[in-house]
């Protein structure tokens, strides 16, 4: 019996190739786009590399002007000079003393600020109170003014409560500039939950803590990265309010840094000073690379929408 002419028609078809036509790898729109992230890249890592090459070589060796060549003789000794005998001023302790310092203000700043925010994005989603759009709208307001005109109020706050040149008080002041913006994120982020979630847990008799605890913090692993990746960043390279409301011995990371760099005492240095900026630099870096990933799902997940 002969094949129905439909039927050898499709099989026709189905023989072919299948799927969208394979795209040429040198095409113009490739190497336009290739070429502009190969150029900002190289634009963007050209200093780094500056910085991590000097920070190799001894100083005979840099005053010979070329600052692009790798080193002849690497020498780790301007990294060890950097963190525990470059004077900062008048102690010669290096930066060990300020990355200790900016550790003890960075830790409690940072989970202070994310966790009150946090319960404050949850309340402003999920439990409508009186006065709720009010208090939104101050802190909306509060995000957005520039800390600048705020120092000498809060100078004079922390002398009255005796905490003026000390950790705590920096601690105090990095929570509440942060507070404002992270509430915003978590208030977003948590509006993007599904509202079933909660009515169901409500229904099933949970309150306002065991909700946020057994349903909210579970689901918001990367908006809480994106929150701890801002104020790391933000507080670790922090120089103002550092060299504003702390004393000498109390001096952040980022002030040592610039008294290292700022000596106009002896010879400039300029391996001890890029092996300093690599130091004070390496903690936000690190955590990027750690978590860059969670970071970009918190932004696509609702941390910038409205």
């Amino acid at each position: 019996m002969a094949d129905h002419p439909a039927i050898s028609v499709v099989s026709q078809d189905l023989s072919g190739p299948q799927g969208p036509r394979p795209r040429r790898l040198l095409s113009s729109r490739n190497i336009i786009i290739y070429g502009t992230l190969i150029l900002v890249s190289l634009y963007y890592l050209l200093p780094l590399y500056v910085m991590v090459v000097t920070s190799l070589k001894g100083m005979p060796e840099i005053r010979l002007g070329n600052i692009f060549s790798p080193p002849v003789e690497i020498t780790f000794e301007p990294w060890v000079k950097a963190w525990s005998s470059a004077c900062t001023g008048l102690n010669c302790d290096g930066l060990s003393r300020g990355f200790w310092n900016s550790v003890q203000i960075l830790v409690p700043s940072t989970l202070l600020s994310i966790a009150i925010a946090s319960v404050n994005g949850y309340a402003l989603v999920n439990w409508r109170f009186r006065g709720a759009n009010v208090f939104f709208t101050i802190l909306i307001v509060g995000a957005f003014i520039p800390y600048q005109v705020m120092i000498y109020p809060i100078v004079i706050l922390l002398r009255e409560m005796g905490l003026y040149g000390s950790l705590t008080g920096l601690v105090l002041v990095h929570s509440v500039f942060g507070m404002p913006i992270l509430t915003l994120l978590f208030r977003n982020y948590f509006s993007s939950i599904p509202a079933e979630l909660f009515k169901a847990a409500r229904v099933d008799g949970a309150g306002f803590w065991r909700i946020y605890f057994m349903i909210m913090l579970p689901m918001s692993l990367p908006i809480f990265v994106v929150a701890m990746i801002l104020q790391i960043t933000g507080i670790w390279n922090d120089f103002l309010l550092g060299v504003i409301y702390t004393r000498p011995e109390n001096y952040p990371m980022t002030v040592q840094l610039n008294n290292i760099v700022n000596s106009v005492q002896g010879v400039k240095e300029y391996n001890v000073n890029m092996a300093a900026t690599l130091l004070t630099g390496a903690v936000p870096l690190v955590i990027y690379f750690i978590s860059g990933k969670l970071f970009v799902r918190g932004i696509a997940a609702g941390a910038v929408k409205g």
